[in-house]
């Protein structure tokens, strides 16, 4: 497996040879300082970076920025570890693998025939590169194949990764195994109301809730959920969800793809997030509350 180069919290840029011929050492050196500075903020003090639309998972000094697409990714593996009952420790391998191949990045190039978000092989028998190209199916490769590796979940996280993977260097997947277990711990529930995002300001698109049920039960399997009458001309998904966990996991899926679908809010425990103001997090409001389920509007 080959890593390629993505975008967002991830992203490693290379500068080009006119770059580092117009470059003088002291030049360079301020160079390096501010981008130290730069990530020390962002980074350092989980700061969400200025841009005009973005995703964040965690708070605080555990903040990860990420862009739309990687942490659609991400709520996905982890809807998808829910479907095939995978143990949380399965997601932070998982994303150790993801970030190292591809930067959760869906990618349709990367080393001979790899491709995807983990940057599998169809020659090697992982399947069709167009079935690769769907995360959930690429996810749950991924899962299946884990769960055959004896004693996974006591091996170390970059040991696991490479049982599955077999890369060149499995070495590689060590350098990414904090994050991946930031990222499990916002993805998966066990630290609540963790995810969400912000739009672009633009028009959101006609709310597709049926679509959403229907991408949902992909992800996670038959978890019941069901669209709801109308109300004041705003249909409602309510997806049940007595555990914290799966709540979580659920209302991190949906606040992720709420661009894809025209989402506008997503509510649960007591706490509702808001597209219209996305960077604000989630917030209180008894009001939203649904015992025991998950609804999105």
């Amino acid at each position: 497996m080959a890593s390629s180069t993505g975008t967002g919290r991830y992203r490693r840029d290379v500068p080009t040879k006119a770059a580092r011929r117009g470059l003088g050492p002291a030049a360079l050196l301020l160079v390096v300082i501010l981008a130290a500075v730069a990530v020390y903020l962002t980074i350092g003090h989980g700061t969400t970076p200025l841009s005009p639309t973005g995703c964040q998972a965690g708070s605080g000094r555990s903040a990860i920025a990420l862009d739309p697409d990687q942490a659609a990714i991400a709520a996905t593996i982890a809807g998808v570890a829910h479907h095939q009952a995978m143990p949380r420790r399965a997601v932070v391998v998982a994303y150790a693998a993801a970030i190292q191949e591809s930067k959760l990045q869906n990618l349709s190039y990367g080393d001979l025939d790899s491709v995807g978000v983990f940057q599998q092989r169809p020659s090697q028998g992982w399947g069709p590169a167009r079935k690769l190209l769907d995360p959930v199916y690429a996810s749950t490769k991924f899962f299946q194949a884990l769960a055959t590796v004896p004693g996974y979940q006591r091996q170390p996280v970059y040991r696991a990764a490479q049982e599955v993977q077999h890369s060149a260097d499995g070495y590689a997947y060590l350098q990414y195994q904090q994050e991946a277990a930031l990222l499990a711990a916002d993805f998966t529930g066990r630290s609540a109301h963790a995810v969400w995002c912000w739009p672009d300001g633009a028009d959101p698109p006609r709310a597709n809730l049926a679509g959403a049920r229907q991408a949902l039960t992909a992800v996670f399997g038959p978890v019941g959920s069901r669209q709801l009458a109308a109300r004041r001309d705003a249909p409602r998904l309510l997806v049940p969800a007595a555990r914290p966990g799966l709540g979580w996991t659920v209302a991190a899926w949906l606040v992720t793809h709420a661009a894809s679908y025209g989402i506008h809010q997503v509510s649960y425990a007591g706490l509702r997030w808001r597209a219209a103001a996305g960077g604000s997090g989630w917030t209180r409001d008894p009001r939203a509350a649904v015992p025991g389920a998950v609804l999105a509007s």
